[in-house]
């Protein structure tokens, strides 16, 4: 198996923890020794040692930073972000040069939170194994855990074949839904939510693209026949599109293997305070200098050395860091990256 781990993102979600300077994925998060970018390598690791990593030219050294054991060619450096579905074509011509064209690729993200990893491992070996053997493009969907309204889903159609592992064919993708119809997906109990990870061979990846996505296909060519001195220019000039919209929803016969292990986005504080826990009132403190009274079911940081003062509160993120002071209810935390939009442009 070919492991690519994508490590982009803007790090507005979780600011002013993460920074467009320093986005989420190269947090340590909750005192881990790791941050997860070398959480999800140490994941990858488990799988293979064919290991490649995407991201932009702004977080490049960061990132090389915390994978000291990568070698240069590992490396795959988009000149500014295009879209998952421009980076993954990156991707594919990169490996195309190097590696085997019918070994399967897999794509994960580097900013996800699983502790389960000899989960992960088994989900994975499962549709590297699918992906090779039916030569087309397997996901790994996660089970849900709560009606959340936060996520794209897949729906799951007829097994593969009954007298095997759980494997299922894609019925259809939905659109992040409202809180009703969430609940009815989770009641259903064949839904999955689309977190993003999907796995096959280059060979199945070009057919797929040359049948559903033939710009993609072109995007690909070009970047193979570019030279070091107008690759930057030949990229630049794709248009930006995610690869759900580009491709993997134009599809007919994906397939999809249900996660066997834990898994968060961290795409807000709520999410984060979730996955880092509490105390017996439900809270969060990390840093130094926190007094809290009558506080209650909150997320509280602090980065600076001023002292912070958190009095008879509930349910509030407090993060305190020198690249500015966030205070919110943890039930709106999804607003911060749309506030931290704002604050850019005010500065510019």
């Amino acid at each position: 198996m070919i492991v690519v781990i994508i490590a982009g993102g803007s790090g507005t979600r979780l600011w002013p923890l993460s920074t467009p300077d320093h986005p989420k994925h190269l947090l340590r998060i909750n005192g881990d020794e790791l941050s997860l970018l070398q959480q999800t390598y140490a994941r990858a690791k488990a799988l293979t040692d064919k290991i490649y990593v995407a991201s932009e030219a702004s977080h490049i050294d960061l990132v090389k930073e915390q994978l000291p054991d990568l070698p240069e060619a590992a490396f795959i450096v988009e000149p500014a972000r295009r879209g998952t579905a421009n980076c993954i074509i990156a991707a594919l011509a990169h490996i195309s040069k190097q590696d085997d064209n019918n070994e399967a690729v897999a794509f994960m993200h580097a900013d996800h939170y699983i502790r389960d990893t000899v989960g992960f491992t088994h989900s994975f070996q499962l549709a590297e194994r699918v992906a090779v053997r039916e030569k087309r493009i397997v996901l790994v969907g996660v089970e849900p855990t709560e009606p959340s309204s936060g996520f794209g889903y897949i729906e799951k159609g007829a097994l593969l074949d009954a007298q095997k592992a759980l494997v299922f064919n894609v019925q259809s993708f939905k659109e992040k839904p409202d809180a009703d119809t969430a609940k009815t997906y989770l009641k259903g109990g064949n839904y999955l939510w689309n977190g993003g990870y999907f796995l096959g061979s280059l060979a199945t990846f070009l057919d797929s693209m040359k049948k559903y996505a033939p710009d993609l296909a072109s995007h690909y060519q070009q970047l193979l026949s570019a030279t070091p001195e107008n690759y930057e220019q030949t990229y630049l000039s794709f248009e930006a599109i995610a690869i759900d919209y580009a491709l993997i929803e134009k599809v007919p016969d994906l397939l999809v293997v249900p996660a066997a292990f834990d898994w968060m986005d961290l795409g807000s504080f709520n999410d984060l305070a979730k996955a880092v826990g509490g105390d017996s009132k439900g809270n969060h403190l990390q840093g130094d200098q926190i007094d809290v009274d009558e506080v209650k079911n909150s997320f509280i940081h602090n980065a600076e050395q001023k002292p912070i003062s958190v009095i008879g509160l509930d349910n509030v993120v407090v993060v305190n860091t020198p690249h500015g002071l966030l205070v919110a209810r943890k039930d709106l935390a999804q607003k911060v990256g749309e506030s931290s939009k704002r604050l850019s442009q005010q500065q510019d």
